[in-house]
């Protein structure tokens, strides 16, 4: 049975398609087959959008396919068909729990960087590169690798946890 996990941040071209993108990759080269990525965003302004061309072009430029993206919009639904859901800031983890249908619903959804070994109660956002330059999605890139190390080290776990 394959084990879904869904990141989400707010229009789906940017942050979410990266850590989908990135932890399908690190997934494959662990050599885990049974998880599947998908993104979404809050909201739905981008929906049918290809990823943010810096978006893509940083995660081309560090050997990732981003070809492939179409955002598309989170809603309650994406609770039945994801075992684990991860939202990429506050507002966004926020709106998610909003939609969740039952509490049970709401245990499932975490804070994306809360696979970060770097990350701090004060810092665990993946902040938005949107508005920014260059150097916003170097280190969203960076920060979303290194959680996404951490999170495939937990699949193991994680997938123990729902068959319990």
């Amino acid at each position: 049975m394959t084990y879904r996990i869904a990141v989400v941040c707010l229009g789906n071209i940017c942050r979410s398609p990266m850590a989908h993108v990135v932890l399908e990759k690190k997934l494959e080269e662990a050599g885990v087959d049974d998880v599947e990525i998908v993104s979404s965003g809050t909201g739905g302004w981008h929906t049918g959008d290809p990823m943010d061309p810096r978006a893509a072009d940083r995660l081309t430029q560090a050997g990732y396919d981003a070809s492939q993206h179409v955002a598309r919009k989170f809603t309650t639904d994406w609770y039945a068909e994801n075992d684990l859901l991860l939202a990429m800031d506050e507002s966004n983890y926020a709106d998610m729990a909003e939609l969740a249908p039952t509490v049970a619903d709401s245990e499932r959804l975490r804070m994306f960087r809360s696979f970060d070994p770097q990350a701090t109660e004060q810092d665990i956002e993946v902040p938005d590169p949107w508005f920014g330059g260059e150097e916003g999605f170097v280190e969203v890139l960076a920060m979303i690798e290194r959680t996404s190390d951490a999170l495939v080290a937990e699949i193991p776990a994680l997938i123990a946890s729902r068959q319990s």
